[in-house]
Order: C-alpha cells, then structure tokens, then sequence
C-alpha cells in the first residue's frame, strides 16, 4: 500500500494513541497514522474503548478498555479507563483523538510526556449543529470548548489537524501546529486493478447519513432523473430514516446499510458519479470530506456543495460539478448532464485520479507524520 522510509536510529521509542470515542480500525487513526509510525519502526500501541480483546495488528499492539454505553458514562468513565492503560503503557508520546480525553493530555502533560492531540473535527462549529443540543445552548457551549481547547492546546508538544483551516485556528496558539490531511491511499480505490463494470445510470453516497449531510435533497432530485442511488451507511436517528424512506424518490435507492471497505470499492468501481451535498452548516463549509477524495480517487466524477473550499478544488481540477446541496433542482440537473455526457463524465473522473496522484494521497501526508515524530522523539 506504501513504503515509508523506516527510521532505524529510534529503536524503543514507544508512542501510544489514545481514543475513546473511535473503533479501533478507524481509517485516520489505525490505518494511516498508527501503521505509518510502525513502519517507521516506533513501538506503536492504540488504546480504544471499545470492550474487544486486545491484539496485534500490522505491528501496531491494540488495547481494548470497556465501552460505555452512553455519552455521560463515556465521558466519565471509559476516558480514565483510557488514562489508567496509556499510564500503563508508559509511552513516550501520546496522541489522542478526541476533545473528551484533552483532561487526560493535561494529566500526561504533568506526568512529563510529550502529547499530541489530533483534531479531525471544528468541534466548536460542529457542535453547533448537534440535533442532541438544546438549540439555545450550542453557541454558548461552542464558545466555551473552543477557549477550553486553546487552554490545553497551548501546553501540548504538537497539535495534528485534518483539515487547512482547522490548522490556522491552532496556529494561533501552538506554533507547533501541523496540517495532515485525510487524503486516501493511492492504491485503496484506484479502479484500474477492478474487475465492476459500471452502471451508466448509478450514482453513489458512502458514508454517515444524517440530516445535515443532505439527502433529503438528493432523494428528493432522483425523481427527475433515470438515476439510481446507489446509498450505503448508517441512517442516525432512526426518525431519519423513516422520513427518508417515505420520501418520493426512494424506490431509486439501492440501500445496503453498513458495508465493509471492500464493498465501499465495489460500489464506487461500478457507479458513474458520486455525490457529496452537505448542508451549509457551520462545520461542513470549510471541511474536506473524506468522500470527495474517495469519489475521486475512484476515477468518478464528483458532484459537490458549492462552498468556496470545495469549487475551488473540484473547478481547479475539472473533476465534477458544484450545486446549491439544497435545490433538488440543481442536483438533478448535475446528475442528468453527467449521465446524458458519458464522454465528459470520464474525463472529468480521469482528472480527479491524476489529482489525487500528484496531490491529494495519504502517502504524501505520511512524510508530514514521519518528520513531526521525528522531530518529537
């Protein structure tokens, strides 16, 4: 999948990440990052709350402590079982993963470790657009996190950010801040090594399906369309799924739920299209999603929200469409050219590969992982 180079000079370094809220083959966390440092030779550990067996996976040593089962409980008690077996471990450098465990980084902190926390998410913005928050405390809440992040953040030896403009938010008050984008493997869905035929009709979604991420929209369009929908991944909450499924458009829909990654390449190798129309909330405008990237190392054409962000990417590399996510009008133009214009639709696709090879690939972040550890230890 990729060759880092390996470091030979820092035998017994130990590093050790640490989640509570992520499973224990996340594809940022274990795959990228805790597989990249154990090929760079660092002894890796993982510690998930996740109640499995602990194992040895691709050289990294995997720690499972109890999962609780609600966000309380989980807050309270699996983040200091995660601190009573990182102690344990007695690593060198800790990263952590979530903004639940910063009281655990401060903890390692006095210890005398060095700590690094990685931020996937704008978790202040994206709390604002928690359907579990009452409305008239979001904007107090987010304010709140965000000075207490800075807090800790100031103390930390590096903070690892997934996105550009998450990245500038820390820079403010760690200098020792680096950007390490989710970019995928080269190889992971290239569609050169498939054997699918394409479905000239079928377009895809892969990925969490909420309100916010906006299919109501795209259900909502393929009634005007000869499209089908090709739709995998988990429905939250289950009201969501019920409005979905009565919606108009649905008998288009090929749902297949929660499927493993070799089915995600699959559905991507024989869909023509794939579409990613997050709603315009706060922590969508300036994310990258990790599907635009997939879309497009899969050799499809993308049809994309039309924030600045993400046209600027998908119009600099004339690999897709931009829409308004909420004008089911516009979808089901996008979808409909791209379906009436085979020819067009694969150069656009054959675009977005070349991108991802000479730019947007994990094996080029990678280097990014290797220098900062390198630097800490």
């Amino acid at each position: 999948m990729r060759n880092p180079k390996s470091n030979n000079q820092l035998p017994g370094k130990k590093i050790c990440h640490l989640t509570s809220v992520h499973t224990r083959y996340d594809i940022r966390i274990f795959k990228k990052e805790c597989v990249s440092l154990a090929h760079l030779g660092f002894d890796v550990s993982l510690v998930v709350a996740d109640g499995r067996d602990d194992e040895v996976v691709e050289n990294v040593k995997i720690y499972g402590v109890p999962k609780e089962t609600t966000r309380i409980k989980r807050f309270i008690k699996a983040t200091s079982n995660v601190y009573e077996k990182a102690i344990e471990i007695n690593a060198d450098v800790y990263h952590f993963h979530d903004a639940e465990l910063l009281p655990i980084g401060n903890r390692l902190k006095r210890h005398g470790k060095k700590v690094v926390f990685d931020s996937h998410e704008d978790l202040p913005r994206q709390i604002l657009s928690k359907p579990y928050l009452p409305k008239y405390l979001r904007k107090s809440l987010a304010f709140i996190l965000e000075k207490y992040e800075d807090y800790c953040c100031k103390k930390y030896d590096a903070i690892v950010t997934a996105t550009p403009y998450i990245n500038k938010r820390f820079l403010r008050v760690n200098k020792s801040s680096v950007n390490i984008n989710n970019y995928p493997f080269l190889n992971e869905f290239n569609v050169e090594t498939s054997n699918v035929a394409k479905q000239p009709n079928a377009i895809c979604y892969i990925g969490g399906i909420t309100k916010i991420r906006g299919l109501d929209y795209v259900v909502g369009a393929l009634k005007k369309t000869e499209a089908k929908l090709e739709l995998a991944g988990g429905i939250s909450p289950n009201s969501y799924k019920d409005e979905l499924t009565n919606r108009e458009g649905w008998e288009k829909v090929n749902y297949y739920g929660n499927v493993s990654r070799e089915k995600v390449k699959e559905i991507l190798n024989q869909s023509m299209a794939g579409i990613v129309t997050f709603l315009p909330v706060p922590n969508h405008i300036n994310a990258q999603p990790n599907k635009l990237f997939e879309y497009m190392s899969s050799s499809i054409p993308v049809i994309a929200s039309h924030y600045p962000l993400w046209k600027g990417i998908v119009e600099k590399y004339d690999c897709g469409i931009c829409v308004d996510p909420e004008n089911s009008d516009e979808i089901a133009q996008a979808i409909n050219y791209l379906i009436n214009n085979p020819a067009e639709a694969k150069a656009k696709g054959v675009k977005g590969r070349k991108a991802i090879e000479g730019v947007f690939n994990w094996e080029q972040e990678e280097q990014k992982l290797a220098e900062l550890y390198t630097g800490l230890v």
